[in-house]
């Protein structure tokens, strides 16, 4: 099994150009990087998972794929317990064929990021065809929203060192998640809050889905918002929560 590093970050800072001070072995990493950077280890490319943030602050991320009967519910929850600050991946194929509900998210102000063209397993793909995937991607979601996205989460979470370093290379930072709360399964809202309101650190990213095979998502989400608010966190984009942060990394398999 291929061997993958994740970034727990806290404290990064972005200016324009980014530098990373990080003590492990015997010596210091330091990059630049134009836009949010990926850190490496041992010139492995890497994905952000948490962050080890140090005020009680946590992103709310959605993943759409297919259909259109859920996302504007949850929309609409997310408006009623006042959180103006999310992330959503959209799935370029999905945002093409739903223009007026991407503007629908574009409208209520919360961040966008890539979530691939094809919803399919990028690391079952040639390398080539993943890069067309992502620029495919790319084209359509800065067409779309005006504005051109920066972060990418790959279709099924899925990614080896080669995605990883796609990605790097067009510039993207990959997100991936530390709380999976499987609602795109159907478990029950009570499973879904339990699991979105348990154990829940500072910085975690919390990884929910917009499409419609998410039907209990939607009734599910005030819950875990006034729960989660009960134990002192405050909500933010994924942008928000790297911004200003020191990282660490560990490694995944």
């Amino acid at each position: 099994m291929n061997l993958f590093w994740v970034i727990n970050a806290s404290n990064w800072k972005r200016l324009g150009f980014f530098v990373l001070a990080a003590f492990f072995t015997a010596g210091i990493v330091y990059m630049e990087a134009p836009s949010l950077p990926v850190f490496s280890d041992q010139d492995k490319p890497a994905a952000l998972h948490r962050v080890e943030a140090e005020k009680p602050e946590l992103a709310l991320t959605f993943d759409i794929s297919w259909g259109d009967q859920e996302l504007e519910p949850i929309l609409a929850a997310l408006e009623a317990e006042k959180i103006d600050m999310a992330t959503f991946f959209l799935s370029a194929a999905w945002a093409e064929r739903h223009p007026e509900l991407v503007q629908k998210i574009v409208d209520a102000g919360y961040e966008i990021g890539s979530h691939g063209y094809k919803h399919e397993h990028y690391t079952t793909w040639e390398l080539e065809d993943i890069k067309k995937d992502m620029l495919t991607a790319h084209r359509v979601l800065t067409e779309l929203t005006e504005e051109e996205p920066t972060l990418i989460r790959p279709p099924n979470g899925s990614f080896d060192d080669r995605v990883l370093g796609v990605a790097q290379d067009l510039g993207y930072q990959v997100i991936h998640w530390s709380v999976q709360t499987n609602d795109w399964q159907q478990p029950g809202v009570e499973a879904i809050v339990e699991t979105a309101t348990t154990n829940i650190q500072n910085g975690d990213i919390l990884h929910f889905h917009a499409s419609d095979s998410a039907t209990e998502t939607a009734e599910a989400m005030p819950i875990v918002l006034q729960r989660l608010r009960e134990q002192g966190y405050h909500f933010v984009s994924i942008s928000r929560l790297v911004s200003g942060a020191d990282v660490d990394l560990d490694e995944a398999m």
